[in-house]
């Protein structure tokens, strides 16, 4: 059996490549819509991709079930479970509790897991070669690496109203009966990794078992102690903000996300094209450049989303599909990193990029504003706003200022000012950028503090005492 990890850092999310060699057969699990990988992979193993199927609709990432269907003919299997408020809305064989999938001598077997989603399905793989028993479960967002997928994100990304409660009960059973049923040896494979905000504490580690975390997660003492109350109560305290795109991944998921097909190669525009398009506002400029190289100057009306690891997050953050349909001109040092860069942007959803340009020379450029730590307390600001998570603003703030996070503040700016200066922070300045840039673009007047909060926190710190 060959079962390999496909781990993309910019969303903390894992999917699984599960082959079997004598037959020359594999099937995807939790599938990205970028596909090459699988592709690759099958290609290097010289196997063909047989079936794709994915744990539960997802929140977080646009599914490429249909995608990587598309491209190798394979058959699609999604959850039957979850009742009919909770049925995929596109034609796909519907697993339910119990049912298998057999690749060669690889038997993956759907076992119903509800609590993170009332759909969500988990995957005991046996590899028939060697065992007759399950040796490995891919847990989806059931259980991770030291945590629990939450089971808030319905509240938070689909309309619920306080569906938590009930999801955390489903969780403490589908633990008792579903997973702590399993033998200690049993493998788990999680679909998330740290940096994910489907939970509040996942481990770095690329898998577990089934044994390490009944013994040392946090959440077994109260699975031993047959103490539900204390589960629930800690398991939904403390939890991460949910970012505003998450609705819109669990709408598209949920109906099937447009399938792309293979793409065509990016140009580079002419600098006079560009300009002309941005002075009718027909293109959203995106400037991939760190936030202290955005400072010095950068496109007026651009949004920051600096390329390295986070480019899907920091670009559905500042970029709604679903009310702004304009397509992207990236700034990227060649082609290829402008194919990089739109390989992560249609991980959420955000498809239409009409080319890349490698300078801002002949487009129209302005200065980003900035105010020093110490002009702040004088400085007449009709907000002070904290785009940090919850958690951080609770853990220490700049007195007076309001929290909303950077991956929400695009779909409430009802909760902002009309008129006057906004001063937004971040801990370094990073996220600030993105939030700030994408404000700006919403037509807000922004201000960004040098050096955010951790700037603030040095200064404030060199202070001389007041007696």
């Amino acid at each position: 059996m060959l079962l390999e990890r496909i781990y993309d850092e910019d969303l903390a999310q894992a999917s699984y490549f599960i082959g079997c060699q004598r037959q020359g057969e594999a099937i995807v699990v939790d599938a990205r819509r970028d596909i090459a990988p699988y592709l690759d992979l099958a290609a290097a193993n010289g196997m063909k991709i047989v079936a794709v199927t994915e744990t539960h609709i997802h929140a977080d990432y646009l599914s490429g079930t249909r995608e990587l269907a598309a491209a190798t003919g394979a058959e699609m299997h999604v959850s039957g479970e979850g009742g009919a408020d909770w049925q995929y809305g596109f034609e796909a064989n519907r697993l339910h509790d119990g049912d298998t999938l057999t690749i060669g001598n690889i038997t993956l077997k759907a076992i119903h897991t509800p609590g993170h989603t009332p759909e969500h399905l988990a995957f005991l793989v046996t590899d028939g070669a060697f065992a007759d028993q399950p040796g490995y479960l891919l847990s989806g967002d059931f259980v991770f690496a030291g945590d629990l997928g939450r089971p808030d994100l319905l509240d938070e990304a689909a309309g619920g109203v306080d569906t938590r409660f009930d999801g955390a009960k489903q969780l403490f059973t589908s633990l008792r009966d579903r997973f702590l049923a399993l033998p200690d040896l049993v493998q788990v494979f999680p679909a998330h990794g740290s940096g994910s905000a489907c939970g509040k504490a996942l481990g770095a580690l690329p898998s577990t078992t089934v044994g390490y975390e009944r013994l040392y997660s946090w959440w077994g003492k109260y699975l031993e102690a047959d103490d539900e109350q204390g589960f629930i109560d800690e398991l939904l305290e403390g939890q991460p903000d949910a970012h505003a795109y998450f609705s819109r991944m669990k709408r598209q998921n949920r109906q099937g996300p447009a399938v792309i097909g293979e793409r065509d190669t990016l140009q580079e525009l002419p600098g006079d094209q560009v300009a002309r398009d941005l002075d009718n506002d027909t293109v959203t400029f995106v400037d991939t450049r760190p936030n202290n190289e955005v400072h010095q100057g950068t496109v007026a009306r651009s949004v920051n989303i600096p390329a390295g690891t986070k480019v899907a997050s920091f670009g559905a953050w500042a970029i709604d599909p679903d009310t702004d349909d304009r397509p992207l001109v990236l700034l990227a040092q060649d082609q290829d990193q402008a194919r990089k860069l739109w390989d992560h942007l249609i991980r959420v959803g955000i498809d239409r990029v009409a080319g890349y340009v490698t300078s801002l020379e002949g487009l129209p450029t302005a200065v980003p504003r900035i105010i020093q730590p110490g002009d702040l307390e004088d400085f007449d600001a009709a907000l002070v706003l904290d785009v940090r998570n919850k958690t951080e603003h609770a853990e220490g703030h700049i007195p007076g200022s309001r929290q909303l996070s950077a991956g929400r503040v695009l779909w409430h700016q009802d909760e902002l000012p009309v008129t006057g200066t906004i001063v937004t922070y971040c801990q370094s300045g990073v996220r600030n950028s993105v939030a700030a840039s994408t404000l700006r673009r919403a037509g807000h007047d922004v201000v960004e503090l040098e050096g955010s909060y951790a700037g603030w926190a040095n200064w404030k710190a060199s202070q001389p005492a007041t007696a």
